[in-house]
């Protein structure tokens, strides 16, 4: 009987035990635990915002659960599905489509999680609780206002001739970004000092699928072939982003003849500075995602601890299901007069990164 005895007590702390140890390395139920979803590796950029999340977060005493989905779809929806089950007890969620999470943020609405929209804006859905990005209406207002004033719109008389390239369809930042700077550039279209001689100027003609660098530099290199092959100075290309932009500078490097163009480009990708130092690419927009994540940190405290996110626009972001409480942080611009100063000076990269 002893010996039973001491045989059940020793399996019911084995038993207590693991318990205690599925508990403490899975996170379930803990009220610390946060996800992170973010759309894919493939792009510097969305490493760099998920790791300053994860290293913020964790440093303010949260427990992070970081996914990357690939840039499927489908895997986002299973990896956020998977947040919600494991107790996540809020979620920050890049998206990689705007309008493809409604029900399983349904899911996370029922469980009363709330929801913050990490730089693209999710669409379509009442579970989004607030939207943290930097303003990028303001990314290509400044994008525009840079290629005007290289060019000297205000004066000059040109023509110059202009080619536009913007990012997904999917993405409601595209349109932004588009909006941003065709609201500088077009009036100069539409009275002829700008020609786009593509013809390519809507949204629908200029966006590119997936960001995708191979994409933007096939239409690129049709582009050059078609109407730049003679000789023809091209003056101008808009990039909404960098992979575009890099698209675009290959297809440059390969096959246009002329004079080198203004060449935009947004993030401050470490080939794309590396481009601008080498005056393949004029500028980038740089949005320094500690800033970034700093705010959403705080904004993932406030609410964790009952209270309200601290936010700095209540108009501009309406996701379809109504206005979107949002903190908008600001981006500035980099070339290579003030890269030292923003990028390395700044510790976001090192000199030997740009070697």
């Amino acid at each position: 009987m002893k010996r039973m005895l001491c045989l059940l007590l020793s399996l019911m702390m084995v038993v207590s035990l693991a318990g205690c140890g599925s508990k403490a390395t899975s996170g379930k139920g803990s009220d610390k635990l946060v996800g992170v979803a973010m759309p894919t590796k493939d792009l510097q950029r969305w490493n760099q915002d998920g790791s300053n999340m994860e290293k913020q977060l964790k440093d303010a005493g949260y427990e992070v659960d970081l996914q990357y989905a690939s840039n499927d779809v489908q895997t986002q929806v299973s990896q956020i599905e998977n947040m919600i089950s494991n107790g996540c007890k809020l979620l920050v969620i890049a998206s990689i489509e705007g309008d493809s999470l409604g029900t399983v943020l349904a899911q996370a609405k029922k469980k009363g999680i709330s929801v913050i929209a990490y730089d693209r804006l999710i669409m379509n859905s009442d579970a989004v609780s607030y939207y943290a990005t930097f303003d990028n209406y303001m990314v290509g207002t400044k994008q525009g206002e840079y290629i005007k004033e290289k060019l000297n719109l205000e004066t000059a008389k040109g023509p110059f001739n202009l080619e536009i390239f913007t990012g997904d369809p999917g993405d409601n930042n595209a349109r932004f970004f588009y909006g941003g700077a065709m609201d500088v550039l077009k009036p100069y279209v539409d009275g002829g000092v700008l020609v786009v001689k593509s013809g390519s100027v809507a949204f629908e003609k200029v966006a590119t699928a997936g960001w995708s660098t191979e994409t933007a530099q096939n239409r690129m290199d049709a582009i050059i072939a078609s109407y730049y092959a003679d000789g023809t100075k091209l003056d101008a290309v808009l990039c909404s982003n960098d992979s575009t932009a890099l698209g675009v500078t290959n297809a440059l490097t390969a096959s246009y003849k002329g004079e080198w163009p203004i060449v935009t480009g947004q993030d401050c990708d470490i080939a794309n500075v590396k481009n601008m130092l080498d005056g393949k690419q004029s500028m980038s927009i740089f949005k320094d995602t500690r800033t970034l994540a700093s705010q959403v940190v705080k904004m993932v405290d406030a609410i964790m601890k009952g209270g309200e996110a601290p936010v700095n626009d209540t108009k501009s972001y309406d996701n379809g299901n109504g206005i979107v409480p949002s903190y908008l942080c600001e981006p500035v611009f980099a070339d290579a007069t003030n890269y030292k100063e923003l990028l390395i000076d700044s510790g976001y990269y090192t000199e030997d990164q740009l070697k």
